[in-house]
């Protein structure tokens, strides 16, 4: 009788994780990319740091 080619089980095991993880992160991208109503919209504020909105005001001495 044969012997079990652990090695080859194991490359076999290692490529199937390998690709559900790279199956995910491209549906979690396209996740990303697909939905508008993401938490990192930075166009609310068009950049402004709100501390630093009336910069431009004159300063009081």
């Amino acid at each position: 009788m044969a012997t079990p080619n652990y090695g080859y089980e194991k490359r076999q095991k290692e490529l199937a994780k390998k690709k559900k993880k790279e199956d995910k992160l491209k549906q979690k991208a396209e996740r990303k990319v697909g939905d508008p109503s993401g938490d990192d919209n930075a166009s609310d504020n068009d950049g402004i740091d709100p501390d630093q909105a009336g910069a431009d005001t004159p300063a009081q001495s």
